[in-house]
């Protein structure tokens, strides 16, 4: 009986996703199971970060500890799946892995695709914002974002130092929200 492939969550340790991946497909392959599994996907996006007046892209995780997994979950597949070192367990339901819907493959395809698409600039904050500055002269000091730029990096946050509301101009690195 011919079973389709269907998508599963599959949860690893976090920042070994690329490895894990590799060895999934490298054990499949030398155990002559690669019929049984499709993609293997990490999602991850790319963005564009200013450190330093230096502009850099970087990539990070978009599901950080899962890997995405398109198989024909069988005895051998899954066996060989919890088996790989790195890999905890499926995303399930008790003992039972559950798959992933449609819509949910969609959305994950196209973040996927989105990958490839040009780094946007780092906009973790908004106007408003309250944060703490991590690094530089006023390390520790709670403050208001006032006002982001994106394309340079910088983050206007309003700090009260000696009782006055003073404006600083800080890189987004060097701040977090609160």
């Amino acid at each position: 009986m011919l079973m389709a492939k269907q998508w599963y969550v599959v949860r690893v340790q976090t920042n070994r996703e690329d490895h894990v991946k590799e060895s999934i497909e490298r054990r499949a392959k030398a155990e002559g199971l690669e019929d049984m599994f499709g993609q293997i996907l990490v999602p991850s996006e790319r963005y564009s970060e200013i450190r330093g007046g230096e502009k850099s892209v970087r990539e990070r995780k978009i599901y950080p500890g899962y890997v995405m997994v398109e198989v024909e979950l069988n005895e051998q597949s899954a066996y060989l799946l919890r088996e790989t070192p790195g890999v905890g367990d499926f995303l399930s339901t008790g003992r039972t892995p559950v798959p992933l819907t449609e819509k949910e493959v969609e959305k994950m395809l196209m973040e996927a695709e989105r990958e490839e698409a040009e780094p946007t600039p780092e906009s973790r904050f908004r106007a408003g914002d309250k944060v703490r500055i991590k690094e530089g002269a006023f390390q520790n000091f709670p403050g208001t974002v006032e006002e982001v730029s994106p394309e340079k990096g910088q983050v206007r946050v309003i700090v009260t130092i000696f009782g006055r509301a003073t404006p600083i101009d800080l890189e987004s690195w060097q701040i977090e929200t609160i």
